[in-house]
């Protein structure tokens, strides 16, 4: 997507010209507009189109994707074939290999769980090992706790401080009895890119699976499962504009990988996922994907710029401004910032009119580090003055110099009063 066609999204809040500062901000908050939404990393709206593409299979083509013996079963298989064929296009695999589910977190337990559990059960393998990440997303780390309780072994392997894996200590950690590496491809706090292809080919010179959780890449970095040596990879729809409440598995067939399915059922999906398919949510992934792989390149590198401009406005704007994670491996779009002395969480109460996100995980009534940051090194105090920002396909710059009037503000008015400080110290909500 090109520069040109962003900045025509403008937002009726304050995409006039000369409306800057704090001016900007008080007249957004007497008209009760709402925020500027700079998380798409946590979900992304769905594109005007893929809505358009799926309209038509809610009340038109509302047959039965598995009921083939009549047309109204046959007109919504051959849309959710043609989805499946969009999806794999993306990745570089095949129609076949791709397996529709509810989402990444769906299929990252069915591609790990159900490898493993495959090679136990069904091969008697004594390959009985999963190696992953400290920085991997919570489904990834929690189905390897089940999986541990169930008798395998997990490695749990650091980053370094800049959030990439260090091939090395992959070596190091697979061993004759490692059935299975899980590294997500983009992490979804710090935005880093792990080198999928290296990871691929080391694991398959070891006889080892590669999974990768790739919901936060799909549509945004290039990916090849071929070149990469991916066995199996998770793909989420709403975090590529298309609907909640599907993603998809692909699950390679040369050489062949199998799976024990989580769900029992009546076989669909080759027998690894039962259930009927929602075929309106299989058209918007479809759909989504052959648009993300359409746009990729230009719409990359026109949110790299977009992110770098807001950076480098908050650093010119806020002292004390440090990013989290790698610079070079870093997906177009995502900011990981800490503001010295300010805790996000008071940060972002203090600037309702920014919609972000904290690294914090919520539980309990108390606020935790996020253990992503904490795994690149970084105290308490400085995990809790971080803030993910993440722009995305309709952005545009005058929402961004608004965010950066805003935040600046905000964090002028948090130092001036100390409560930052006492934020960040006492980690207090």
């Amino acid at each position: 997507m090109s520069m040109v066609r962003n900045r025509r999204t403008r937002h009726p809040r304050h995409g006039e010209r000369g409306v800057t500062g704090e001016a900007a901000i008080d007249r957004a908050r007497r008209a009760n507009a709402a925020p500027v939404y700079l998380d798409y990393q946590a979900t992304t709206p769905t594109d005007p189109r893929v809505v358009a593409a799926m309209l038509p299979y809610f009340t038109q083509i509302f047959g039965n994707p598995h009921s083939i013996s009549h047309r109204f079963g046959r007109e919504a298989a051959e849309a959710v074939e043609q989805a499946r064929g969009e999806v794999a296009a993306l990745i570089g695999g095949e129609p076949r290999e791709i397996v529709f589910t509810s989402g990444a977190t769906e299929s990252n337990n069915a591609a790990i769980k159900g490898a493993v559990r495959f090679l136990r059960d069904e091969r008697r393998s004594e390959r009985d090992q999963i190696v992953t990440l400290a920085t991997e997303h919570k489904c990834v780390l929690e189905s390897c706790r089940q999986l541990e309780r169930e008798g395998f072994s997990v490695a749990v392997l650091p980053v370094g401080s800049d959030g990439l894996l260090d091939l090395d200590v992959l070596a190091a950690a697979v061993g004759p009895r490692t059935a299975l590496v899980s590294v997500m491809a983009v992490n979804n706090e710090i935005g880093v890119i792990q080198p999928l292809a290296a990871i691929g080919a080391l694991c398959r010179a070891r006889g080892v699976l590669l999974h990768t959780d790739a919901a936060q890449a799909v549509g945004k970095v290039p990916l090849d499962v071929e070149t990469m040596q991916i066995d199996l990879l998770s793909v989420s729809g709403h975090k590529l504009y298309g609907p909640k409440g599907v993603g998809a598995l692909y699950v390679r067939r040369r050489p062949r990988v199998r799976l024990k399915p989580l769900i029992d059922g009546g076989g669909q999906e080759r027998g690894f996922r039962s259930g009927t398919l929602p075929t309106p949510l299989c058209v918007g992934l479809g759909r989504a994907c052959a648009i993300a792989q359409a746009d990729l390149a230009t719409e990359s590198a026109t949110l790299s710029d977009l992110r770098w401009r807001f950076f480098a406005a908050l650093r010119s704007r806020i002292p004390g401004t440090r990013l989290n994670g790698s610079v070079e491996h870093r997906v177009a779009g995502n900011l990981n910032v800490a503001f010295d002395g300010v805790g996000a969480d008071a940060l972002l109460e203090a600037c309702p009119m920014v919609a972000a996100s904290t690294g914090s995980a919520c539980s309990s009534a108390s606020i935790e580090p996020s253990y992503v940051l904490r795994a690149l090194g970084l105290d308490e105090a400085a995990a809790q003055s971080s803030l993910r920002l993440s722009v995305g396909r309709f952005t545009t710059v005058a929402e961004i110099d608004f965010a950066v009037d805003a935040l600046a503000d905000a964090v002028a008015r948090l130092r001036a009063a100390g409560e930052g400080v006492k934020m960040a110290a006492s980690g207090a909500t």
